[in-house]
């Protein structure tokens, strides 16, 4: 049965969550975004409202996030009481032993290998790898053509820039963001933001 889905954001991240939404048979039923005003037009769908109209929807809808800022999604998955659809594009390839939680979005081309496990509202954006054994925390986002290697722990509210790798059997603290392209090659314990091949923090 098709899923009626209302996708939370307006900007291009939501854009790519309806063509994911759309490319799994289920239906854009709108868009909620505090910056627009109801009945605006909006690919292919309409604004249904701020995000406090959740309310009108949450009985007969699932709800996406599709807010790149990880602090500005957590802070909006505890503020609304609904159910969260989990949003993966056909092209992913995913492991029969892999995790998706709820609310999770999965972008095209993705790679999720064995008994990796990706955490509630992370984001594992376009072309990105996630490997064997690791472990994406809540919140965090994998931003495109990452590559996570095998039995990494990345923690909560993490944001990996683009092209960004972090080597295997690596750890990474809650509320970091590494640097487009920068290799992690020793466990971060102290949050900030990395750059540099190999990363170091800056201040």
């Amino acid at each position: 049965m098709n899923k009626k889905i209302v996708i939370v954001g307006a900007g291009g991240h939501a854009r790519v969550i309806a063509d994911i939404v759309r490319a799994s048979n289920d239906i854009v039923v709108g868009f909620l975004d505090d910056a627009y005003e109801k009945g605006d037009a909006l690919y292919g769908s309409q604004i249904l409202g701020h995000t406090d109209n959740y309310i009108s929807y949450k009985d007969e809808c699932y709800f996406v996030l599709a807010i790149g800022n990880n602090i500005t999604r957590q802070t909006l998955a505890q503020k609304m009481n609904c159910s969260w659809h989990t949003a993966i594009h056909p092209s992913a390839v995913i492991s029969p032993s892999a995790q998706i939680k709820e609310g999770a979005v999965v972008m095209p081309g993705a790679v999720i290998n064995a008994n990796a496990v990706i955490g509630k509202h992370a984001i594992v954006n376009t072309c990105a790898i996630v490997e064997h054994d690791s472990d994406i925390g809540e919140f965090s986002h994998i931003s495109p053509r990452c590559t996570v290697c095998g039995v990494t722990r990345i923690g909560k509210r993490v944001w990996l820039g683009a092209g960004a790798v972090v080597i295997n059997v690596k750890k990474i603290c809650d509320d970091v963001i590494v640097g487009a392209g920068a290799v992690v090659t020793k466990s971060i314990e102290e949050e900030g933001t990395y750059v540099g091949v190999p990363c170091k923090k800056i201040k």
